[in-house]
């Protein structure tokens, strides 16, 4: 996989209170792409705490992200239990007002979802005794897209397509799409009923292209807040970039200036990767193997160039040695070649889901991590790591790539705007 381990955290202040308690568990512990969902139990969402109970009335399903701000929802959130992703497709002759015409559409329904009311077209009431549950929608455009809908001229020059990298199996028909949703709630049927609407008001404009459903650690499902673990079994999510630390912005968020183009000044880029864990053949490791491999100790996420028990919040020695002199942490341990000193401090901000779809042919699991990166640019976050991950990290002979996507998310909902006006209207 692959999804930086990144040794500073960045952030500039001023944030919105949304944005502070973004990335508490948005991360993973690898670089670009190993590491499963990373998410922290915490305490801001109602009934977090450890034994609370959902519902409408109360609880953590009264969670609610407002929809409109400076950035879209669901990026600087933490990490919702559960998420539908999904891939659209314009219809032939859709074109620039079909486009706008949908998003409109969908901004209405996702305005009143996230509020936690009906929606006003096609409420089929699978949730409708749920409140908001924390959900989040969020949009990303595919490079395909610009073309279709006449808009090749604002078509951004990072949005080229993402190398191909040693190992990666990728089926076309299960990456990629003009049209990327990420939907995340803390209810299961609360993100697919708002998935469903979107399908349903899309019908005529755009098809559905792929869809995948993943999940991460359940707000309150631990005693106190905690990093979760990976289907690996590992801490996962120690050194994710957080809101309020020197740089984050300018790591996550696209600025004005050089070639990106001014309508996606506040928006983002998202590399979506699936990685398939090689299960069995990891299980199959000691413990201390499986340590060596990620260059973390599996019981508390300690660097194995620290002593046990010292935490995963000690930072990494690279240097340090054993008391046989050699290296305390692999030479393709995950944690050294995924390092930002060793990838010319290349950033992301990684909000990865679990997925388990059963068993493949062969009977070994069909299970990994939906891998989720913002970034302000892949051409220097992803890419360059990916590349040295798929090369030198001794965790890629458990993995599998197996889908692939980037699209470009545009800033927040403007008041009185619609998602992805920027870019329309510009």
């Amino acid at each position: 996989m692959s999804a930086v381990e990144h040794d500073e955290t960045t952030g500039p202040a001023g944030f919105t209170r949304r944005a502070l308690l973004g990335t508490a568990g948005a991360g993973l512990l690898v670089g670009a792409g190993a590491g499963a969902a990373g998410a922290v139990a915490y305490d801001d969402r109602p009934g977090a705490g450890a034994g609370a109970s959902g519902g409408g009335a109360g609880g953590l399903g009264a969670g609610r992200v407002p929809f409109r701000a400076e950035h879209q929802a669901g990026i600087l959130e933490p990490a919702q239990a559960r998420v539908q992703l999904a891939a659209f497709d314009l219809v032939d002759g859709a074109g620039r007002d079909g486009l706008r015409a949908l998003l409109r559409r969908w901004t209405g329904a996702v305005e009143r979802l996230t509020a936690g009311e009906p929606a006003a077209e096609f409420d089929n009431q699978v949730a409708l005794d749920a409140g908001p549950c924390s959900l989040t929608v969020t949009l990303g455009f595919g490079a395909a897209l610009f073309d279709k809908a006449g808009l090749a001229d604002r078509r951004p020059a990072a949005l080229e397509p993402l190398p191909a990298f040693t190992g990666d199996a990728l089926d076309p028909a299960r990456g990629d799409g003009d049209l990327f949703v990420q939907i995340g709630a803390d209810d299961a049927l609360v993100t697919l009923h708002a998935l469903r609407t979107l399908q349903k008001l899309a019908a005529g404009t755009a098809a559905l292209r792929w869809q995948s459903a993943g999940f991460a650690r359940t707000p309150g499902a631990a005693a106190r807040p905690v990093t979760g673990r990976n289907l690996m079994g590992q801490i996962d999510g120690t050194n994710n970039p957080r809101p309020g630390e020197d740089g984050f912005a300018a790591k996550v968020f696209c600025a004005p200036g050089g070639d990106q183009p001014a309508w996606l000044a506040g928006g983002s880029y998202l590399v979506f990767r699936r990685i398939r864990m090689l299960l069995d053949h990891w299980e199959e490791l000691p413990v201390d193997r499986q340590e060596r491999v990620i260059g973390r100790r599996k019981s508390d996420g300690s660097p194995l160039s620290a002593p046990a028990g010292s935490g995963e919040g000690t930072p990494v020695d690279l240097a340090a040695q054993g008391p046989d002199g050699a290296l305390a942490v692999p030479a393709d341990a995950h944690v050294r070649v995924a390092a930002p000193a060793g990838n010319g401090g290349a950033a992301m901000l990684r909000r990865g889901f679990s997925y388990h779809d059963g068993a493949l042919p062969d009977g070994s699991p069909d299970a990994g991590l939906l891998f989720l990166a913002f970034q302000a640019d892949p051409r220097r976050g992803f890419t360059p790591v990916q590349r040295k991950l798929s090369r030198g990290d001794g965790l890629s002979r458990f993995l599998r790539h197996e889908a692939s996507g980037l699209y470009a998310v545009p800033p927040g909902v403007p008041a009185g705007g619609y998602l992805g006006q920027q870019l329309l209207d510009g």
